[in-house]
């Protein structure tokens, strides 16, 4: 008797076309990304290879993964359902790569791996599937997407501790002092997008845990950076976007318990989400929606993306996080070292220098408007680092000590050249980048505080740009 389609499918898995099609060479730290080779102009005059150090904003697509999406790419074909080969192929490689991710996530048996657009969205579907009556506790420091979707819930928004320690106690007098003391879920970062240190996410689990409440985990910062365990950290629920995980397609991850999300009304209605619909006598619909990730899953899926996740896990577990995290913390050594040489510079921190930390760093200089900073290493040097809020607007005011009625957003267009603005400069890296680009920024840090611009900068459309 022939083999059936389907088995014939299942042999010839998706990973073996794709690896017979042409897959990267073995990975090694660091990683190699797209654009490492990009030549830009200087406005001084001639080029220089582009330094990428915004990776907290969108980490540079590992050359592993465009690889892998680009071998897969003739084989692409409508996942779920579909009678022929290459949909029966894309069907095996998208729910291959929901075991990837449950895999690097070290998710419990019973976790749901749903895919998502983004953190933003992961955190949105979260806070839509809340039990009701829920409470949520917060922290200022968190990134909007942490800090906003929650809506249709009582919130409590906890001031920023200045010791992990801190952290834990305020967190637990709030849980313990919540009236009525019913549902509640505390949603942490992993790690700051402003300052990169990394949070107590364990300590934070157990005591809300403690106190009968659940914890989602927004390793947006901390997954490209720093293992993440679920089982560990005895998270409930973690969120993480692609593009911060060198896989910038389009896709994000919710990952965690099932019982929220089975229990609730679809995140979108739709295809993929229903298993059952059909007409009533009355002429109304009913609908059967199914209880797995698909419930939170409804229209055509980004297969790519989904698979550049998966792609992108793989290349990070192989190459090691051991030894991406040692030369990470070298990279965090010579920028923070070379920072502290220069007095003109403050580096922001909530929980001091000595606190761990993933490959962020926010700081601001005396005398000058960090939007035009950010302008003239890249304009000049050919660096690109982000100044602004970072979409985190209350934890950057607290750290720069404003006042919340000061004046203040992304740009500072208000704020000529040279003028004291209410923003910072970022620098961030992570395992594609070069020491060369590290030394360079250093390099440009002091020679911009010690000699200035070489260019004039005009303000346009609240960005600072050269004059021309």
């Amino acid at each position: 008797m022939s083999a059936s389609p389907v088995a014939t499918v299942t042999a010839t898995s998706p990973s073996a076309a794709v690896c017979a099609a042409g897959c990267a060479e073995p990975c090694c730290a660091p990683l190699p990304v797209l654009g490492r080779d990009v030549a830009v102009p200087l406005v001084t005059g001639g080029e220089v290879t582009y330094a990428a150090l915004d990776y907290a904003a969108s980490a540079p697509a590992l050359q592993r993964v465009w690889d892998d999406v680009a071998a897969y790419a003739p084989y692409y074909g409508s996942v779920h359902r579909g009678a022929g080969y290459l949909s029966q192929l894309s069907t095996d490689l998208f729910e291959n790569s929901r075991v990837t991710v449950h895999e690097f996530l070290d998710c419990r048996e019973g976790d749901q791996v749903v895919f998502t657009r983004s953190t933003t969205d992961s955190l949105n579907l979260l806070a839509a599937v809340l039990p009701a009556d829920c409470q949520v506790f917060v922290f200022e420091t968190e990134h909007h997407a942490s800090l906003l979707p929650w809506r249709d819930a009582e919130v409590t928004y906890l001031n920023a501790p200045r010791t992990p320690a801190q952290a834990v106690e305020t967190l637990e007098r709030a849980l313990a002092d919540r009236d009525p003391y019913g549902p509640a879920l505390v949603c942490v970062t992993g790690a700051s997008n402003v300052t990169g240190e990394i949070w107590p996410v364990a300590e934070l689990a157990a005591a809300a845990h403690a106190h009968g409440a659940r914890i989602v985990l927004d390793a947006a910062q901390l997954a490209p950076h720093h293992p993440v365990s679920v089982r560990e950290l005895d998270v409930d629920w973690v969120a993480f976007s692609g593009h911060k995980l060198y896989a910038p397609f389009g896709s994000g991850v919710l990952a965690g318990r099932a019982d929220w999300l089975q229990e609730a009304e679809p995140y979108l209605a739709g295809g993929g989400a229903s298993k059952k619909v059909a007409r009533r006598a009355d002429g109304g619909v009913d609908v059967e929606w199914h209880t797995t990730a698909a419930r939170h899953e409804a229209g055509s899926p980004n297969v790519i993306g989904v698979y550049s996740i998966a792609a992108a896990c793989k290349a990070l577990t192989e190459a090691g996080f051991d030894s991406l995290v040692r030369r990470e913390q070298a990279l965090v050594r010579t920028v923070r070292e070379g920072l502290a040489e220069v007095p003109a510079v403050k580096v922001l921190s909530l929980f001091g220098d000595d606190a761990p930390r993933v490959g962020v760093i926010s700081f601001v200089v005396e005398g000058w408007n960090s939007s035009h900073f950010a302008a003239a290493l890249s304009a000049e040097y050919g660096i690109g680092v982000r100044d602004g809020l970072f979409c985190a607007h209350p934890l950057v005011r607290t750290l720069l000590g404003s006042d919340p009625e000061e004046v203040g957003e992304c740009g500072a267009p208000e704020a000529e050249p040279g003028e004291r603005s209410l923003n910072a400069i970022r620098v961030s890296f992570g395992a594609g980048t070069p020491d060369e680009h590290v030394e360079r920024f250093v390099g440009a840090v002091r020679e911009l505080v010690a000699n200035g611009a070489q260019w004039n900068y005009r303000t346009e459309g609240g960005r600072c740009v050269p004059a021309v």
